[in-house]
Formats: structure tokens, sequence, C-alpha cells
């Protein structure tokens, strides 16, 4: 394709798509905009970064072609008066991979956001925000070395699409008018009105694209951020849809947290993701108490816009933070923060967004080597204090830097000893590891705890029960004894006599009809003290219905069924340990 003002490398390759995933050539172009305001110091550090670990990474076997593309000031300078062109469009789906620095929305230019444009035009519906600590990076938090997390948000539905009715407006007075006569609803005189779009198609393309993302690279598990409970045909259909995907196109790859508890005791299988949900107000509070616990986050766009931020300031604000906006395989990279045109030219802010949102760049195209020298060379230049002045009003006896020599250094870091940089990151990634098995040994000794420790609030039988453990019915009553106390279970389940019916041995079986007979353990077997009078709940059913059935049936245990196949065993001692943990905690918080 032939542009006016964008030129191709000549001695570059385009990025592909074969069967599904990206095809990327050894000397790949890839687009680049600088931006407004501050946009070209920080980019011109960019670019010379990346070069570097590019460089130092695969001995010049590997080189990005960069290619200028045009959007903001710039642009309307170079398309008379366009900033929006229609070629840097087409240029982007072309070369499939581009990354740009911030851009100012023109005054009275009939966009609401150049950024929000792009997006909506390239139908970029994921936007995708790391948020990572890096030693020696003025934090206010205790541990910020335990956030690592991933945030997908979804860019193009809620309340970001738009769908608003000013007040007084004909159009606000005739909506206002169907809702209240035609849909019953009750709202004050003269609101502001607007509407809230949540579809199955947008909501699975994300958590898609999140999970697929989480299995890639290893990632612990997936969190479904809503506000279902007050919200429920929207945010709590975005949860909905999310679990189905999940099932639906990775049933061989995840496991869901009630699952991980009911049947698996808090182990998780082998090469699987946990996928969770957690209350859109709650999860501010656990991600800054317990950020370990959260590790790829998918959300609506009103939540995951506050959540990114916030969680951007943890680990040094949003001059650090980068991002991205993807499409299925077109992914546009960018620094979140703004222009701050009252620095431009000044050779004084700081770059890291932006060089950073290059290091997601690299590992989107799979060249992690590189991005991996960028992430251990960073904190050992932060940790001499060579920084912009950002960060050295914030430290003590800090030299402050311009924006192209705090490039200088990282450069020479990133050139230095490789060996050492590669070092420094697998101890990162190993203590990563630790904790995450740290955390799962607490799930399977005291699960309870580990539930409130991860914000987790069961709310059915299947989220409190044991575990279904069986064993067959001709087990001599020695040998259950025996697993009972490994697995340390009071009761355990008994399988399907030639009648078919499961059966239970609890201790107290043991000590009335066992011992207090004065037979031997070792001679009688299981089956011939089993209890077959077996009442049942279904796995869904809530916690007030649990507490119910174990008063009608006037029993200790009830066996969790599901599709009527059992699956585990509740108890009052399981109920108990919930009002001791959560405080009664069966109505979902407001």
């Amino acid at each position: 394709m032939s542009y006016q003002h964008i030129h191709l490398p000549e001695h570059g390759e385009k990025i592909s798509v074969k069967d599904g995933r990206l095809h990327i050539p050894d000397k790949p172009i890839i687009g680049y905009v600088e931006g407004d305001g501050i946009g070209p110091d920080i980019t011109r550090a960019m670019l010379r970064v990346l070069d570097a670990a590019i460089e130092k990474a695969y001995a010049g076997n590997r080189q990005i072609q960069w290619c200028e593309l045009f959007l903001g000031e710039k642009a309307g300078r170079i398309y008379d008066g366009n900033y929006f062109p229609d070629e840097t469009l087409s240029a982007i789906r072309e070369l499939i991979v581009a990354i740009k620095g911030p851009l100012t929305t023109p005054v009275g230019g009939g966009f609401r956001s150049l950024n929000v444009s792009l997006r909506q035009a390239l139908d970029l519906y994921a936007c995708v925000r790391p948020v990572r600590y890096y030693s020696g990076v003025p934090s206010p938090m205790k541990e910020p070395e335990k956030v690592d997390v991933v945030i997908f948000r979804e860019n193009t539905e809620d309340v970001y699409a738009g769908i608003e009715y000013e007040s007084g407006t004909e159009d606000n007075i005739r909506l206002a008018r169907f809702l209240r006569q035609e849909m019953g609803a009750e709202f004050f005189e003269d609101a502001g009105l607007g509407v809230k779009p949540i579809s199955p198609f947008g909501s699975k393309r994300l958590v898609r694209k999140a999970i697929q993302y989480a299995i890639d690279n290893h990632r612990e598990s997936v969190t479904l951020v809503h506000k279902g409970n007050i919200m429920k045909f929207t945010e709590g259909a975005f949860r909905t849809w999310g679990y189905e995907l999940a099932k639906e196109e990775f049933g061989d790859q995840v496991v869901t947290e009630e699952e991980l508890y009911a049947v698996h005791g808090g182990k998780t299988p082998a090469g699987k993701v946990i996928i969770k949900d957690r209350i859109a107000d709650i999860i501010f509070q656990l991600l800054q108490l317990r950020p370990a616990e959260f590790d790829v986050i998918a959300t609506m766009n009103l939540n995951g816009d506050y959540l990114s931020d916030a969680a951007a300031a943890e680990v040094g604000g949003m001059g650090i933070a980068p991002g991205a906006n993807t499409a299925d395989h077109v992914a546009v990279f960018e620094a979140t923060h703004g222009t701050a045109p009252k620095y431009a030219d000044q050779d004084k802010v700081n770059p890291s967004s932006l060089i950073f949102s290059g290091v997601m760049m690299l590992e989107y195209m799979g060249w992690r080597e590189a991005a991996d020298l960028i992430n251990a060379a960073y904190p050992r230049v932060i940790q001499e204090k060579f920084v912009t002045y950002d960060f050295a009003r914030l430290m003590d006896n800090a030299h402050t830097v311009s924006t192209s020599t705090f490039a200088d250094a990282l450069i020479a870091r990133i050139t230095g000893d490789p060996e050492d940089l590669a070092r420094y990151e697998q101890e990162r990634r190993e203590t990563l590891q630790k904790e995450r098995e740290a955390r799962e040994a607490r799930r399977v000794s005291d699960p309870m705890a580990a539930m409130k420790d991860s914000g987790r609030q069961p709310s059915t039988a299947a989220g409190i029960m044991s575990p279904l453990k069986s064993v067959p019915d001709s087990t001599s009553v020695a040998e259950a004894l025996q697993k009972m106390r490994d697995l340390g279970m009071r009761s355990i389940m008994i399988e399907p006599d030639a009648s078919g019916q499961w059966g239970i041995v609890t201790q107290r079986d043991v000590v009335t009809k066992v011992l207090g007979t004065n037979a031997s353990v070792n001679d009688i077997t299981v089956g011939a003290i089993a209890n077959r009078k077996l009442f049942s709940i279904p796995a869904d059913a809530t916690l007030p219905m649990v507490a119910e059935a174990l008063r009608h049936y006037d029993v200790r245990r009830l066996v969790v069924e599901a599709k009527g196949t059992p699956i585990g065993i509740v108890s009052q001692t399981d109920l108990i340990q919930v009002i001791e943990e959560f405080d009664w905690g069966w109505g979902l918080h407001e």
C-alpha cells in the first residue's frame, strides 16, 4: 500500500498473522507516533533503549525497523489540520504493532479524545495495563514488591460507550418519559441519563484475551472484577459470561476458585489457571492489603480505569505505568500519562511509562530476552539514584538527570554484564514462585483463613464443603480410619453398594457400632456399618439453605451433589467456621 507522508523502511519486513498467531520476522517494521508535548523527548529515549536491548540480546540478528506515523499536533501540521489522518490508521492495521507517545485532543476539534477515537476506529477492545514494582522506586506501600498484576480493561462498552442524554434536552425528556411510563423506572426530575451497555460478545472477547495471556505467561489466576451484586444484568452478567467463556473455551486449562477448594482441596492442578471473581469496591482494598493474591484482572471499562490508576500509584505513579490497547492481533502500545506541555522540549520528564510500554511490546512480539534486559537493568539505575526530577524529589541524595541522561544510564546497564541482569530477573521469578507455593500451602492447610485473606466470601454449599473422599464398600474399618486420619477428616463417604446407594461412616459410627460392641476394626468392613440414609443438598444451595437443611433433617452433615452425583460433604462445623471467619457473611457487600 502506498502512503502520502508515511515512508516504510526498505529493509524491514511486515509482521503477519498465520494460523491465528503473530509471525514476527527478524527485522519487523514497527510504527511509532512521537506524540505531543513531552512525547518527542520520551519517544527518543524509548527508541534508544529498545534498540540497545535488542542489539545486546540478539547480537545484531534481530532489529526493529522503525516507521514514523502521525497523530495529534504533528499530524495536524503535516495533513493540513487533520489530527487523525486515515492513512495512519491504515498503516497501523497493515503493520499490526505500533507504539505511541501521549496525544493532545484538539480544542473544538470534533473529538472527545484522540485516544478514544483510535480505540474505536481500530476496535482496540482491550486496554492492558501491567502494574509491577521495580526495586528502588519511591512507593507509599510498605511491601510494594508484592504488586505484580496485569489489568485487562474492556475498551468499547460500559459508560465509555458515550450514550448520554443531557438534562433538559428533548432526547433526555423523551427517554425519561419512556423509562417512567413504559418501564416503571423511578428517578429524580431533570436527571442526566446515560446507558451502560454490556454485551456477551464484548465481555467474552475481553475475558478470552485475559485468560490466554495468563496461560501464555504462566500466571496463577484471572480475577473477574464486577459490581454484580447491585448491577445484576450488566456487571453481574459480565461475571456470568466470563465464567461461561472460561468453561467453554479453556475447560482443560482452568479451574474455578470454587472447584479449587471443593474438588482439589486448595491445591492448584498442574498447569491450570484459577478463575475467580471479586466485587469492584472490595478489590480496591485488597489490592492494597493483599496485592499478591491477584495476578491478572479482567473487568469493564470504568472499573478498569479506576483500578489501573490506583494500582499504578502503589508502585510509583502514572509516570512509570505502561499500557497497550489491543484487538485480536493489532496492538498499539502507549504512555499512560498526559502530554505535560509545560515540560515540552525540556529533556526533563521521566520516560519510564513509554519505555515499559516498549517492554510490553517486546513481550507481545515474543522477544522476551530483550524485555528481560530492560526489566532487570531498570531497578539497578533507580537504586543508584540516577533519576529524573519526579523521583528525585521523593528520594534522599538523588542525582537529578535529564530524560536523555536517564536513557544513557539505562543503556549502560543493559549493555553491561548480561549474566548479572539475567540472574536478577531469575531471582525475582523464583521469589514469585515461592510466594505462590506459600499461598497454595495456606489454602491446603487452612482453607477458611486463606479464603478470608484473598477476599473470597463463600456463599454456597460447594464453597465451604470438604471435597468428596471415599473408600470402597469392602474396605475394613481400620483402613478407613487410617485414611480419615491422613486426610484430617471426621467422616468418609462409602462408595455405592450392590443396590447403588452411597453411604457415609463417621468417627461416631466407629465408636458406637464397632468399639462399643467390642468388635475388631480389622474384622468389620465399612459397608457393614455405613449409614445409607443420606440427606443431600445442591452444590449451589446458599448457606442459609444449608443451615435450614441441617436443622430440618436434624443431622450434623449433608452430602453436596452436582447433577445428582455426590461431590463433597458440608457439616455443622464448616458452617460454624464460616460464621467465625466471615461474620455470618451470606449477604453480598454493598
